[in-house]
């Protein structure tokens, strides 16, 4: 057990270090996101290099607080079956991240997920998120809910008593889903559209770090990615 827990952690160090070469592996993953953040809708940082201005205490801060709930629908790691894991990524991308420097993430498995599906999404989150950090850390619990229909989705993280998420879709001309169309995803090439979903809620509620927002930016995505894709990507973000 501590040898497999070292090699999770070797492999998650590459999404601090942000990372470039070639994969030790085989693998693709097409997986969904419940995602919000503390931006206005919608969130600017798919558009800037600093998130938007928030007024506390007398004084404007730029940050963006976010929770990320993923399920994999499908994918692979050599022989490693990643379809139905679920993992869960949040914190606070910080007041500047044009030279790819991120404030503080926190990444936690789901505890139905194998240690081979850990250590194999460690290596690709690398590269889904070729980014450094200022803090990063790990942990395990439990995705208890993640669900969607055209109009919700929700997803909470031990209950609800570490992280929720809670989204609503934006009413748009007719019934169907409002989406944004060819806007990169982090460092993923492909992705089916971001489906506008402000959030009625997105907090993380343990430690000093918590924080709750109500109303602000949410969306659902689905994005695709293959070890072949890796040879395009860049040791960090730009935009």
């Amino acid at each position: 057990m501590r040898k497999t827990a070292l090699l999770i952690v070797i492999a998650l160090l590459g999404v601090s270090a942000g990372h470039s070469t070639a994969p030790s592996a085989d693998w693709a993953i097409n997986a969904t996101a419940i995602e919000a953040c503390s931006c206005p809708h919608f969130c600017i940082c798919y558009f800037n290099s600093h998130p938007a201005g928030h007024h506390e205490h007398g004084k404007t801060e730029h940050y963006c607080k976010f929770n990320i709930a993923y399920k994999v629908n499908q994918g692979h790691y050599g022989s490693t079956d990643l379809a139905g894991a679920k993992f869960w990524i949040l914190g606070n991308l910080g007041p500047d991240f044009s030279q790819g420097q991120m404030d503080w993430a926190l990444v936690t498995f789901d505890k139905a997920t194998t240690p081979e599906q850990r250590q194999a999404m460690g290596d690709i989150l690398g590269h889904v998120f070729p980014v450094k950090w200022k803090s990063f850390q790990t942990a395990e619990g439990n995705i208890d809910t993640w669900t969607f229909d055209k109009d919700h989705a929700h997803a909470t993280l031990n209950g609800g008593k570490t992280a929720e998420v809670k989204l609503t879709r934006f009413q748009g001309m007719t019934d169907e889903p409002a989406v944004l169309k060819n806007v990169k995803y982090w460092a993923t090439p492909r992705n089916d559209g971001f489906v506008m979903m402000p959030n009625d809620v997105e907090a993380y509620r343990e430690g000093p770090k918590a924080f709750e927002f109500k109303g602000t930016n949410g969306f659902m995505l689905t994005f695709d990615m293959t070890s072949k894709d890796v040879a395009n990507t860049k040791g960090s973000m730009s935009y």
